[in-house]
């Protein structure tokens, strides 16, 4: 079959006019797609979005544009794209039905980036573990434990569990619970612990101090002992006063009782 040069021509200018608007297409919508992810880099460096999220989000936004900018491109130059479509949308269904576990994590790990429960430093208890936060990653926490244990948790079930900050509030309140035998002087115990109170420049003054008498259990008499300290001193505050408390009660006339058992035996006449 021959063709004339104007039948060649006839043929070529529709053909160039899609090439010209698809590479048209192709530049500007290019152009647009990075403004875009420039914009959103600074809208998200604004509102102090983590760094690590605003470079993971910035990448992810970029080429989600461009595969549309490509995708659109390809159309106006006049191919078919329905098919193409459709084998690109049953292939990410594939890999998403294959890696809902990591999608689930990584939508956590941007859930929990987004909204801070807790950051780089904070101690956390979650999924059954205490321990510093020392690296949020976009799929786990990593924490360490206070034996220096690394701990990996998948950022998914962080993000739909409960989870429990020690570090957002400059101050916690120690409980203790310290047992005197009955017949001890309940007074001689409140003087003893208000003067290790005392001692304690740890302690706060305000919130005042409380203690009171809690129950009378089956073999002691059992006092309750709340104090609030600076977070940072919560453990240490802790283990001195029950240091202390074993070391002054003798002193005060106080007795530590033990469990014990009376038994009376009864002798047939």
């Amino acid at each position: 079959m021959e063709f004339d040069a104007a039948e060649l021509t006839a043929m070529a200018i529709p053909y160039g006019i899609k090439l010209v608007s698809a590479i048209v297409t192709l530049v500007v919508g290019l152009m647009i797609a990075n403004m875009l992810v420039s914009l959103t880099r600074k809208v998200m460096t604004k509102g102090q979005v983590d760094p690590s999220l605003i470079s993971f989000l910035g990448s992810m936004v970029g080429m989600i544009l461009k595969v549309l900018v490509y995708i659109t491109a390809l159309s106006v130059l006049g191919v078919e794209m329905t098919s193409f479509v459709a084998i690109l949308g049953a292939a990410g269904l594939a890999v998403g039905l294959a890696l809902s576990g990591t999608l689930q994590n990584f939508a956590g790990g941007v859930m929990i980036l987004l909204f801070k429960p807790y950051k780089i430093g904070d101690v956390i208890e979650a999924q059954g573990y205490v321990g510093a936060v020392k690296e949020i990653q976009i799929f786990v926490t990593i924490l360490t434990t206070p034996d220096n244990k690394t701990i990996l948790i998948p950022n998914g079930p962080l993000a739909t569990s409960s989870i429990i900050n020690f570090s957002t509030q400059p101050t916690r309140r120690v409980d203790w619970e310290f047992g005197i035998a009955y017949g001890d002087d309940v007074d001689k115990a409140y003087a003893a612990l208000n003067k290790l109170i005392a001692a304690d420049e740890r302690i706060l003054k305000d919130p005042e101090p409380f203690m009171a008498l809690k129950s009378l259990g089956d073999s002691a008499v059992v006092i309750v002992v709340r104090a609030w300290v600076k977070a940072p001193d919560y453990w240490g505050v802790f283990f001195k006063m029950n240091e202390d408390v074993y070391k002054t009660f003798g002193d005060a006339g106080l007795s530590f009782p033990f469990p014990q058992m009376d038994v009376h035996v009864s002798k047939e006449s």
